[in-house]
């Protein structure tokens, strides 16, 4: 756990801050155009599940602060234990933490930690610890700084439970500049005649993966019986890695053909192999559908058109 280290400095709020040239030992998380999180409304990021101490944590981000701490000009850093259903009852784990940036300048890290390397104390009723005032962004964003470089940062975690060996596991976030949004539409014939549970359109893609949208005629989950249920799918999720999230704007909209007063629901979500759908199972009632003179059933048909756009994409490293 010793790494070579500047003196350490302590904070009113029993927070430990030091310098170190060694990397941290479990997990980095790197992002690329960071910019494009907060231009984006991205309040907060999570990364993917690392082990250390025979468990399963998490890193968790908020780039312009914790709001739900009244965070401002900050950015907050979180650890978080994942995966706890898988725990047993009643469970408990005690943590010595280490939280890194890297400096890109001078090549070691910034250590931010609890002093004098206090045990935290991880439950069910508080399954996260961290630092609500993690870095100043004026700090953060200073180019002498050596945090932020060509829209570039390194964060790392280090967690203790038990002696630890090295995995040097990772993962990289890449948010994209200028992103481009792509269209598709889809005409569904004789849709009365539809009896199957699900439709899917043809393929198309966006950004470097294949999409879908998914139509249930019947209702899906809470809106079956009652609603129309409309999502957009990853057409090929098993391809995805098991780390790999795909962050996505998208626009689903029934087609009024008859005075142009579309039906439109706009969301974003984090895709992935083990979550790769998002949409509404209430997006529109069966009544209000098949109302000629709301134009989403003209002679049978139906048009259903999507807009998607990738923001960002992590993957393993």
């Amino acid at each position: 756990m010793a790494s070579p280290s500047s003196p350490v400095s302590t904070t009113q709020d029993g927070v430990a801050r030091s310098i170190s040239d060694a990397p941290p030992t479990h997990y980095v998380v790197k992002i690329q155009l960071f910019s494009l999180l907060l231009k984006n409304s991205v309040e907060k990021y999570e990364s993917g599940y690392f082990e250390a101490g025979g468990y399963k944590w998490k890193l968790v981000l908020y780039p312009s602060g914790n709001k739900s701490k009244n965070m401002k000009e900050h950015i907050s850093v979180y650890l978080e234990i994942a995966d706890t259903d898988s725990l047993y009852r009643n469970w408990e784990v005690h943590a010595i933490f280490r939280l890194f940036l890297l400096d890109q300048n001078k090549d070691n890290y910034l250590v931010v930690c609890d002093a004098p390397q206090k045990e935290r104390r991880f439950r069910g009723l508080r399954n996260q610890w961290g630092f609500d005032q993690f870095l100043p962004l004026r700090t953060f964003n200073d180019v002498a700084s050596g945090f932020l470089v060509d829209d570039a940062c390194v964060f790392g975690a280090e967690v203790f439970v038990t002696k630890e060996m090295s995995t040097g596991k990772g993962e990289s976030l890449l948010m994209i500049k200028d992103a481009t949004s792509s269209k598709h539409i889809w005409r569904i014939d004789s849709f009365s005649t539809k009896q199957s549970e699900c439709y899917d359109s043809q393929t198309f893609f966006s950004g470097d993966n294949k999409w879908k949208i998914q139509m249930y005629p019947k209702g899906r989950r809470h809106g079956l019986g009652s609603h129309i249920s409309l999502f957009l799918a990853l057409a090929d999720p098993k391809a995805i890695p098991t780390s790999s999230k795909i962050f996505a704007d998208f626009t689903l909209r029934v087609v009024d053909q008859v005075q142009g007063r579309h039906i439109s629901g706009k969301a974003s979500y984090w895709f992935s192999g083990s979550s790769p759908e998002n949409g509404w199972a209430k997006y529109v009632t069966f009544s209000y559908f098949n109302l000629p003179s709301n134009g989403c059933l003209v002679k049978d048909v139906c048009v259903v058109e999507a807009e998607v756009t990738v923001l960002g994409v992590t993957n393993v490293i």
